[in-house]
């Protein structure tokens, strides 16, 4: 998570300087959208881990304890990219011994297809843009802020999974029935 340069207005002859320190390495982050198939009155629900360096395959089964108690132990089928601690024996071999987890796969070299990119993308575009945080601590903080707008705005979830094509039952979620 380095700093997302943006284009910005200054002064004539006053270009803007990205000033940081990045006293830290890397912060990684791991997030699910989720959309519940038979009920979508219930809205998308958006869960997130901020965690300092990189997950490994140990890392992701504790952020998937964590999104267990999230769901409340609800049926969840996970769509996954081909990340390879989501895919590695460890996780397959802890996989099989969930009852209430299934996971798919997108295909390989499909960011267009995952809602997740999506968000991503929304985020670096307002609040990480020209953040240059001192701290890991300041962009976790504006991360969060935009977590909460996306969690905020029940529209915006959904609009990530219909501008990848993909759909689920009921095919017209009530926020983005034609009628409205």
């Amino acid at each position: 998570m380095l700093p997302q340069v943006r284009r910005t207005y200054a002064p004539r002859g006053r270009t803007p300087l990205l000033r940081h320190r990045l006293n830290w390495k890397r912060a990684s982050m791991a997030g699910a959208l989720g959309y519940h198939s038979t009920d979508p009155e219930r809205g998308a629900r958006l869960c997130f881990h901020l965690k300092p360096g990189s997950y490994d395959t140990i890392a992701l089964i504790e952020v998937l304890e964590q999104m267990k108690a999230f769901y409340r132990g609800e049926q969840v089928v996970l769509v996954w990219d081909g990340l390879s601690a989501h895919w590695s024996r460890a996780m397959r071999a802890w996989v099989t011994e969930q009852d209430w987890l299934t996971l798919e796969r997108l295909p390989a070299y499909a960011p267009e297809l995952n809602p997740e990119e999506l968000m991503w993308s929304s985020l670096k575009k307002r609040e990480l843009a020209n953040l240059a945080g001192d701290h890991l601590a300041d962009v976790a903080d504006a991360t969060e802020q935009g977590i909460h707008r996306i969690n905020h705005n029940p529209q915006l979830p959904w609009s990530f999974l219909a501008h990848t094509g993909l759909t689920i039952r009921p095919t017209h979620p009530p926020n983005l029935r034609k009628d409205q």
